[in-house]
């Protein structure tokens, strides 16, 4: 049977439309470049923050050329961004948060300042790629097995992290030592904080494959009186006075400037926040 390449099928493939600033456009080989800063699950999420980091740095080039700030060709990378950070200082309002704004934040966020809970954590890594269903089966199957003979034989959790275990940990008998909030993979960090101390009843998935987790020893966090924490408190308010007075600044700009195939969001200033 022929093929038909799907270009051939009226509809069956568009072209997307070319990304502009004004009268700028912003280059596809520019966005495969930039993708490598901006880490995401797909290809299409990085090109996509990619492409909005550009805009924004775009819109804030031409209005630093607007003011006199830049020159217009851009191309010495230090003096835009030197440019760009002389603009924001000169039109970005950020208010200065109040003693009574930091104290009230304090109280409504106490977790937020707290010592953080400190878990004792061993694992056995059954890897999997997250699109390998197959593996992704036999992984969990497997996980379900060791779990339910080390219900019945704790002692062998070193035997069997030696033996099954794609972590480095296996050496240590699966030990990873005590571990704070974002000291380990994301999807796996956030349910490790929720669990209680004991082998855990079925594997933890994450994109490496399924984790076979015993929390040994948990040491909750606790919370810090407002003295010990105030001036992070204040840093806290005031970035977040910033971030919202920069998605208020770009939105006018894209308004006043024009921006063709693609449309910010909220977080599309927040590179320029690192």
């Amino acid at each position: 049977m022929q093929k038909i390449d799907i270009e051939m099928i009226p509809g069956g493939a568009t072209t997307p439309p070319p990304i502009r600033v004004g009268e700028a456009t912003i280059a596809e080989a520019d966005i495969a470049q930039e993708m490598q800063y901006h880490p995401a699950d797909s290809a299409g999420t990085a090109q996509l923050k990619a492409a909005r980091a550009l805009v924004v740095r775009e819109l804030l080039h031409q209005r630093a050329v607007a003011l006199g700030l830049a020159d217009a060709d851009g191309t010495d990378l230090d003096e835009n961004d030197a440019a760009i950070a002389a603009l924001l200082e000169q039109e970005l309002d950020v208010p200065e948060p109040s003693e009574e704004d930091c104290r009230r934040f304090h109280a409504t966020h106490a977790e937020r300042f707290s010592e953080p809970t400190q878990l004792q954590v061993r694992h056995i890594l059954l890897a999997a790629a997250p699109d390998d269903a197959e593996a992704r089966d036999a992984g969990y199957r497997l996980g379900e097995k060791l779990i339910k003979q080390l219900g019945e034989h704790p002692e062998r959790f070193t035997e069997f992290a030696q033996r099954h275990s794609a972590c480095p940990s296996k050496e240590e008998g699966g030990e990873l030592g005590w571990l704070a909030p974002g000291q380990t993979v994301a999807e796996l960090d956030g349910a490790l904080q929720h669990l209680p101390e004991g082998l855990h009843d079925r594997p933890l998935a994450s994109r490496y494959g399924w984790h076979v987790v015993s929390i040994d020893q948990r040491v909750e966090g606790r919370e810090r009186p407002y003295e010990q924490v105030a001036e992070h408190v204040r840093h806290s308010l005031r970035e977040q006075s910033t971030r919202r007075a920069l998605r208020h600044y770009l939105m006018a700009l894209q308004a006043e400037i024009g921006v063709e195939g693609i449309s910010l969001d909220d977080e599309s200033g927040s590179a320029l926040m690192q």
